[in-house]
């Protein structure tokens, strides 16, 4: 059996049940989500800090590396923006984030810097194997838009998608009901995202229990995908 979180509570799954198509490591690719210099670095002036993200790169990389040593996919996404804001602050149509997030933390002096295309803080901070995929463009919320990453989960045939990274009430969130909308079967690991803070880091993950897919510990995933390798 496995388990599983449902709005919060342990479930146990028959991982061969109905929910085998979420757990096959054949034709599934983990999407990592933001975890680069923009939101994790601690210079004063990192543009869009998420400084709880930085307490699992180490527990990211290391799920990565069974990971891959199992076959499963890995795909690092990451926003980027034209030097010109065309796609954002220049643009007829700014990222809501700008004006909204600031309201709960406070001014951020160097949001306009955000995600620069070849900027340091595009620079990823887990760690990217040669074999790894990359998705650059992330405009706004979700890793789907407007990136190829459908196209390539497709061209890879890839159907379920593990999602990691930040911020579980943001990203994490957005991505995962654009993959479900789109037909992928998704998995969070709870202990390999984080939220906001933890009430909508809790609250994220019972959207995505109830709604999207499974959410469960990365420890319970790596142990079903080695008892099918």
């Amino acid at each position: 059996m496995t388990r599983i979180f449902v709005h919060g509570a342990e479930r146990d799954i028959d991982p061969d049940g109905e929910f085998a198509a979420w757990l096959d490591p054949a034709r599934t690719a983990i999407v990592s989500i933001d975890m680069h210099e923009g939101h994790l670095s601690e210079d004063p002036s990192c543009p869009c800090p998420a400084p709880r993200g930085r307490e699992i790169v180490d527990g990211i990389d290391a799920f990565h590396r069974e990971a891959r040593a199992l076959g499963v996919r890995v795909i690092h996404v990451r926003s980027t923006l034209r030097a010109s804001g065309a796609d954002d602050i220049g643009g007829t149509s700014s990222s809501a984030w700008r004006a909204t997030f600031p309201q709960h933390v406070g001014p951020i002096p160097g949001a306009a810097d955000h995600a620069i295309e070849g900027s340091r803080w595009t620079a990823f901070v887990t760690e990217v194997a040669p074999e790894d995929e990359i998705v650059s463009g992330k405009k706004r919320l979700s890793a789907f838009y407007p990136t190829d990453l459908d196209f390539l989960l497709r061209q890879l045939g890839i159907t379920s998608v593990v999602l990691d990274g930040i911020m579980a009430d943001c990203c994490v969130l957005n991505s995962a009901f654009d993959a479900s909308n789109l037909g992928y079967r998704v998995s969070v690991p709870s202990d390999l995202v984080r939220g906001t803070d933890e009430a909508l880091e809790r609250a994220a993950l019972s959207m995505i229990s109830l709604h999207l897919g499974l959410v469960l510990d990365s420890a319970e995933l790596l142990e079903v995908w080695h008892g099918r390798s």
